[in-house]
């Protein structure tokens, strides 16, 4: 499979401090990635890292064979759902095409295709009926499948998912996992970042396992049987419940 997104020998620091270091991460088109880890451990300013908007100290992020850059169309961002002004008194519909504000720029209206990119996003996420509807009177769920559809108007050939499943029922959990999945399969690069573990080793293809650094990448299958990596990238004892439940993922 081929590369669409590297990460060679990346490291960042931010405040003075470095936060990120020798990450060494690629995900092939049609590959799903989960990146898992603590709180703290770099998982979001590696996905910055990735859409150019947080410099790199050291090494290099190629997006299609190209250094990262804010603003590149091949990549589809669903940020957390806090980062989005939900208050705004604008349409499912036109928030949705706001994915689409990088290939138009700043005057430029909608076309046609623009609004059917727009139509087929939503109905990836099945909100075709409520897109009239404000955005400030959908529900936690709703809103999250807004933010992937505005990732996925401008048809992207790299997706990141930047904890897609943060408080979400689970109706929404397995329709948007399976979402994912289908994407991975239909050829696009996904790197999820996800507190799911259990649903990262169900659904991707490999997991890299990141505090810092990348402590271990590989399949699911593969890195279930490793206990001292997750205790490594987690920081827990032998004892520790989560090396249990990673355990029992592999039975």
């Amino acid at each position: 499979m081929t590369a669409a997104l590297e990460i060679r020998n990346v490291a960042v620091d931010l405040g003075g401090r470095r936060v990120l270091h020798g990450i060494d991460l690629s995900v092939a088109c049609g590959e799903l990635v989960a990146v898992v880890g603590p709180n703290g451990a770099g998982k979001t300013t590696l996905l910055r890292a990735v859409l150019g908007l947080q410099p790199v100290g050291i090494g290099r992020v190629l997006v299609e064979g190209r250094p990262a850059k804010p603003g590149r169309p091949a990549i589809g961002y669903v940020p957390q759902r806090h980062e989005f002004a939900w208050d705004f008194p604008i349409s499912v519909a036109n928030a949705v095409a706001t994915g689409l504000s990088g290939q138009l720029g700043l005057f430029r209206r909608p076309s046609a295709a623009s609004w059917e990119a727009v139509a087929d996003a939503l109905d990836r996420v099945r909100l075709t009926d409520l897109a009239g509807r404000p955005v400030g009177q959908l529900s936690g769920g709703q809103r999250q499948r807004v933010l992937v559809a505005r990732a996925l108007a401008p048809r992207p050939s790299v997706l990141l998912l930047d904890e897609p499943f943060t408080g979400l029922d689970m109706p929404t959990q397995e329709l948007l996992a399976e979402l994912f999945a289908d994407l991975a399969h239909e050829g696009r690069a996904v790197l999820m970042t996800t507190h799911d573990l259990l649903g990262a080793i169900d659904g991707a293809d490999r997991l890299a396992l990141l505090n810092r650094t990348i402590i271990a990448a590989d399949t699911p299958a593969h890195l279930v049987g490793d206990p001292a990596a997750w205790a490594a990238t987690f920081g827990v004892g032998e004892d520790s419940a989560l090396l249990r439940m990673v355990a029992a993922a592999a039975a």
